[in-house]
């Protein structure tokens, strides 16, 4: 059982995300006080950023990235809905912490960390995000993913057949952006993806295509805090929807 708290404020596999109908879990919203701050989480990969708390720099953490061969632009934060920001929140929930809760609803990402606390994500959710619900667990990561459309966006435009065999490259105008975790449920690649987006103002949105896609920052930022095998739940309903 998970519940939203009021406010007091890597291999290249096949890309497409098409998927089945699914079951995840549900939200937190922003805290104001220093619970956090300014410390190192207990779970997830170390040496991993601090945690975001009440004096954090929004304006470095949204700046242009230079990642490898490629810089990903700045974000304009400030356009944005704030509890689209990546921040602490409290978050109460029976799953472990280091799980992610995958809320397609409200367009939240947690990462749960304990204590009735997650680090929260705005997301983009495309309608593949909304044909699958569940449990599973990132069996691969990759940074600069290739992307491959799959064969119903194929035959809808068949312009992308040319990058059905090899994918298109890597670079800021892929649709996976700067990294991809891949959910697997035992031996089956569920085709459901956390990833970026070259298109950050489909973030708060529910948008046409794609999974779960997040800020290039972002994604960037859950990347180095998750190892393999972190367990992911997508929510099937609205935690917030009455009963």
């Amino acid at each position: 059982m998970t519940r939203e708290l009021p406010l007091h404020e890597n291999s290249v596999l096949r890309e497409n995300c098409l998927v089945s109908r699914r079951t995840f879990l549900t939200g937190g919203l922003l805290l104001t006080g220093a619970a956090l701050a300014g410390c190192q989480t207990a779970v997830g990969l170390p040496d991993q950023a601090e945690l975001p708390d009440e004096n954090f720099d929004y304006a470095t953490a949204y700046a242009a990235l230079p990642d490898g061969d490629y810089t990903w632009p700045a974000i304009n934060y400030k356009n944005f809905d704030e509890s689209y920001l990546r921040q602490i929140v409290e978050y109460r929930t029976r799953e472990r912490p280091g799980t992610i809760i995958v809320d397609p609803y409200n367009n939240y990402l947690f990462w749960t960390l304990g204590n009735k606390k997650a680090l929260r994500y705005g997301i983009g959710v495309g309608r593949a995000g909304f044909d699958w619900s569940g449990e599973a667990l990132i069996r691969v990561k990759r940074e600069h993913p290739i992307w491959r459309p799959p064969r119903e966006m194929i035959a809808r435009k068949p312009s992308l057949e040319r990058y059905w065999e090899k994918g298109y490259p890597p670079g800021l105008k892929n649709p996976l952006g700067a990294r991809a975790m891949d959910l697997w449920q035992g031996p089956v690649d569920t085709l459901f993806r956390i990833h970026g987006t070259n298109k950050p103002s489909s973030i708060g949105k529910s948008v046409s295509s794609g999974c779960i896609r997040m800020w290039q920052q972002d994604v960037i930022d859950l990347f180095n805090r998750v190892p393999l095998r972190t367990k992911v739940v997508v929510l099937s309903k609205d935690p917030n929807a009455e009963a």
